[in-house]
């Protein structure tokens, strides 16, 4: 079962780059799905968790995971904004330091897109992500739903170095013009309750 809360009446409409290899990803499952009867669909027993459009939507939403993931409660929208900026700042510094290992997957001049990427205003993608695993030292998934089932299906793993044994990874929800949402699971013995 899908549990949706949303906190945004309207969405923003830009895609980026970034973004459009990991709609790329899913356009190439979907087909691979249609045409073999295998395929990786998640199980749907995740709540999902509006953020804000406000051009932190990715780090509020990995954050937010960081928090649970660690046993705190769920951030306020506040706090949420502040460790949204606490970790972008973070990611950029990684970024920065794995100049020569990332350098080749940034668009453009990377000294624009790091100088770029600390405003507050603008959008994360795959490479935000892949450094968030590092700082976080931890997996981060990343979620899709299904256009005509609304199964969520797994589209990129980051930072799988850092998997530990049943350990659960932060999950993001990306929808595929550009915003992420917070995906959290729901264990199974709160999904029969939720479902009564």
């Amino acid at each position: 079962m899908i549990e949706f809360v949303d906190v945004n009446s309207d969405a923003d409409e830009k895609i980026e780059g970034a973004d459009l290899n990991l709609i790329n990803r899913f356009i190439a499952y979907e087909k691979s799905r249609n045409s073999s009867s295998s395929g990786s669909a998640a199980a749907n027993n995740y709540k999902i968790t509006g953020v804000l459009a406000d051009g932190r939507c990715l780090f509020r939403a990995i954050a937010h995971g960081a928090c649970l993931k660690s046993g705190e409660e769920a951030p306020d929208e506040n706090r949420q904004r502040e460790l949204a900026d606490e970790l972008r700042v973070q990611v950029v510094n990684e970024l920065s330091k794995r100049r020569e290992e990332t350098e080749w997957f940034i668009e453009g001049d990377f000294d624009a897109y790091i100088k770029e990427i600390q405003h507050p205003y603008v959008w994360g993608g795959e490479p935000e992500l892949l450094m968030a695993s590092h700082v976080l030292k931890t997996r981060i998934s990343v979620y899709m739903s299904h256009r005509t089932s609304g199964n969520l299906i797994n589209i990129a793993n980051y930072g799988e170095e850092y998997q530990k044994d049943k350990e659960n990874p932060i999950n993001v929800l990306f929808h595929g013009y550009g915003h992420y949402d917070i995906l959290e699971s729901i264990p199974e013995q709160n999904c029969h309750q939720v479902n009564a």
